[in-house]
């Protein structure tokens, strides 16, 4: 998929284009994308860096970086993307401004967004104002529950099959692995220690179940309290891999919460229970 950050780094030519910041790329915004895809013309995204309510001074937890947006809505088929800078300027662009200094140029002639969409200043455009204004518009209905809010509170809450079922795929961290403490391989148990963008969602403490680098994965979220830990880590013990990750980008699947995390009368009894967290890593099935 090309990325471009201008409107005019892109040619104008007939277009199927879907507007949104598509944060977790989740089951209503795919379907948006594969309607957008079908539609006939050349499929394209305009979407938005930072987050617009991250602009205007609000805090959000993202779902997903910018990277991984961009990936996830390339893998469904869209050919081209205009991220655009969300800043002041772009936030005071009425709707109309919005439709001639953005649509018009890429060519647009088709716009397909869910039955809620609302663009420009205030929220003022709609559907039926891209109609009036000689667009053919496609309505795409919306998905019961499937909201960026709605996930979030789910994975907050370490529901990771529902927020599975939402997104339409497992939910995910990504960040960039970087030197830990090494009591997992001490125990046996090496682990990838994961550093985030801050401004990513993480869910709610715990052992997980999930997948890694191609391989399946028990990832701990939380303080290590077995250790008197106080910073949070994201620590990835990715089975039958043996390398070197430091310093490389990895994407987490998160399959199943298997528990609490807890401190433990023993280390041996620890090793124990991550034998166990293994043995279900092993059996766990993607949502």
């Amino acid at each position: 998929m090309r990325v471009a950050h201008e409107v005019g780094e892109l040619e104008s030519r007939p277009r199927a284009v879907a507007v949104g910041t598509f944060d977790g790329v989740h089951l209503g915004h795919r379907r948006v994308l594969e309607a957008a895809r079908a539609a006939g013309l050349a499929p394209t995204v305009v979407t938005f860096d930072p987050h617009p309510r991250i602009a205007l001074g609000y805090e959000v937890e993202l779902l997903a970086t910018l990277d991984r947006r961009l990936e996830l809505i390339a893998d469904l088929g869209i050919e081209e993307a205009l991220v655009l800078e969300f800043d002041l300027e772009l936030a005071r662009l009425g709707a109309d401004e919005f439709v001639e200094t953005v649509l018009r140029p890429l060519g647009t002639e088709i716009v397909v967004a869910g039955a809620n969409f609302r663009f420009g200043r205030g929220r003022e455009g709609d559907l039926v104002l891209l109609r009036r204004l000689g667009f053919d518009t496609r309505s795409v209905p919306l998905v019961d529950g499937a909201s960026s809010t709605r996930i979030r509170d789910v994975l907050r809450a370490g529901e990771i099959e529902r927020a599975a079922r939402l997104l339409g795929r497992p939910p995910e961290l990504e960040g960039t692995v970087v030197a830990g403490d090494a009591r997992g391989g001490t125990l046996g148990f090496p682990t990838a220690n994961l550093r985030l963008d801050p401004q990513l969602l993480v869910p709610a403490f715990g052992i997980y179940a999930g997948a890694a680098h191609g391989t399946r994965a028990a990832i701990s979220i939380g303080t290590n309290p077995h250790y008197g830990g106080q910073e949070r880590r994201i620590e990835a013990h990715l089975l039958d891999f043996d390398g070197d990750l430091y310093g490389r980008r990895l994407v987490l699947e998160l399959w199943r919460r298997l528990r609490d995390e807890r401190a433990f009368e023993s280390e041996e009894e620890l090793v124990a229970q991550i034998v166990r967290d293994v043995e279900e890593t092993r059996a766990a099935e993607r949502p």
